[in-house]
């Protein structure tokens, strides 16, 4: 059994018909075997509304409810979280060569090792951190 950490763009193709080709077989098996337990962080659900508000993503209401739906389960933000992520190093992007500052990344980096859980991702500057991935690409 895995402890499973959706990054919000593993959740957002997972319930888009369009985009849920874009996890890989590997990672649908995962995310559907029973066995395992799948989160989504409150952080996912904070980025989403952000990002909505501005313009800059076009998602569903009542991601709270959709998470539910979809039989995952919710991942609050407590203050050892907040202390974790802040405490995170800043290393650069792989791809990018700037610090990796992005406070949704870092949370969620923050309570996947602070509750033992692996984090389920495409995004390669996670791989700078102390962290359990799995390539949602694959």
């Amino acid at each position: 059994m895995k402890k499973i950490l959706l990054d919000t763009h593993v959740f957002l193709w997972w319930i888009d018909s369009q985009k849920h080709k874009l996890i890989g077989e590997k990672a649908r098996v995962l995310i559907t075997d029973p066995r395992n337990d799948v989160y989504v962080s409150a952080a996912s659900t904070w980025e989403i509304s952000i990002k909505k508000n501005i313009g800059a993503l076009l998602a569903p209401d009542d991601i709270d409810s959709i998470v539910e739906d979809k039989g995952f389960s919710k991942l609050p933000i407590s203050l050892f979280h907040g202390e974790q992520a802040g405490s995170l190093p800043l290393p650069a992007h792989p791809q990018t060569g700037k610090e990796h500052k992005d406070p949704f990344d870092r949370m969620l980096i923050a309570q996947a090792q602070s509750e033992g859980m692996y984090l389920m991702t495409k995004d390669r500057a996670f791989s700078a951190y102390a962290v359990r991935l799995i390539d949602a690409e694959k």
